[in-house]
């Protein structure tokens, strides 16, 4: 039987990007022959130091024990057919431990969802961004056997280091991913779903929905899903924590979801993932016009592409005032999904790439 060492951060079930990015294609690697170990680093009591502001002292700690806990992870690499690191195997600006696993002569498999050799720390750990060195993300990329990223902006950055590059989208479970019946009320609900280092996409769109609050009263409603705390008195957002066991309970709560973010650099790596969490719920939503969101929406098809805050509101009061498009636009976005971000749409590509690291 092959084997794969999943070199990764965050223990299973706990970071959007490796459940939506690896995770959830381990069954079927399963199911193809593959035995699998999760070598993580960030235990639950780790997370509640490690993402604090301050807490020095504490994080320390986890820097020692992470530390020792990827040497062992690279001790016992020789004995796997595929190592698959997602994002980066340490989280300070060395590839040491990269380095040390591509002396395993072990192939390896790189996989990154964002702009990551592009600045972007936790806000808990501003203080630390010296010892972060995001140029190490091109360095992982040229040791890499292959390499896979979520869209094309990403794809471009990494064939420069690496001829060897695949696009696999963030894919969607749409066995999973599917509306529960909405809880009766009068109020359309406007909502977004993200972690706490997403929050200020969010509150890029603030002047938007105070107008459209002032526009409709209380038929409107905002809720944002997040593990943060959010207030905002003047919309009255009420703030859902994210819980795994509840999320698609959740997320049928939306009426109308919204992805709002900045036209820069790092925008343009994202993935989409959001929107297509509505798209897979048929909820119809808004996107801002960056990066691979306009290869996933085709305007007022199955979905709305936003340039400005004047369009923002145009679409948003569109989708308020009229019931059958957002059914409409609901049905299509599901498809969209179903037919080019799902698991089943993209698996065959997967597999393929582990099969052309093991072909003996």
């Amino acid at each position: 039987m092959k084997k794969i060492l999943y070199i990764v951060p965050h223990r299973l079930n706990r970071s959007p990007g490796q459940r939506f990015r690896c995770e959830h294609f381990i069954p079927i690697l399963q199911q193809e022959g593959y035995e699998t170990r999760y070598a993580y680093l960030l235990s639950a009591w780790d997370d509640t130091y490690f993402y604090r502001q301050g807490a020095y002292f504490f994080k320390f700690i986890v820097f020692v024990k992470s530390f020792f806990s990827r040497l062992y992870h690279v001790c016992i690499a020789r004995n796997y057919d595929i190592i698959f690191i997602y994002r980066e195997a340490f989280m300070i600006g060395t590839t040491f431990f990269e380095r040390l696993l591509k002396h395993t002569a072990v192939p390896i498999i790189y996989d990154f969802d964002d702009s990551i050799w592009l600045n972007d720390t936790s806000d808990g750990n501003k203080n630390l961004a010296w010892l972060k060195k995001t140029s190490k993300t091109n360095d992982i990329i040229a040791m890499a056997s292959a390499v896979i990223v979520g869209n094309e902006f990403l794809a471009q950055h990494a064939r420069q280091f690496n001829s060897n590059v695949f696009v696999i989208p963030t894919t969607i479970d749409t066995s999973y991913h599917r509306m529960e019946e909405k809880p009766e009320r009068t109020s359309i609900c406007i909502g977004w779903t993200g972690s706490e280092t997403t929050v200020k996409h969010f509150m890029l769109l603030e002047p938007v929905l105070l107008k459209i609050k002032k526009k409709y009263g209380d038929a409107v409603s905002f809720m944002l899903i997040s593990n943060k705390l959010y207030e905002n008195k003047e919309l009255g957002v009420r703030t859902t924590f994210w819980k795994a066991q509840d999320e698609i309970a959740q997320l049928s709560n939306i009426d109308i979801g919204i992805m709002p973010l900045p036209n820069d650099e790092w925008s343009k790596g994202k993935c989409g993932f959001k929107g297509l969490q509505y798209m897979s719920m048929e909820i119809p939503c808004v996107m801002s016009a960056v990066g691979v969101n306009t290869e996933i929406i085709t305007q007022g098809v199955n979905g709305f592409l936003a340039h400005n805050n004047d369009e923002w509101k145009t679409y948003l009061g569109m989708l308020i005032e009229h019931a059958e498009l957002r059914r409409k636009i609901g049905k299509a976005g599901r498809k969209t999904v179903e037919e080019r971000y799902s698991i089943d749409s993209q698996k065959a590509n997967y597999v393929a790439i582990f099969d052309s690291l093991t072909k003996k």
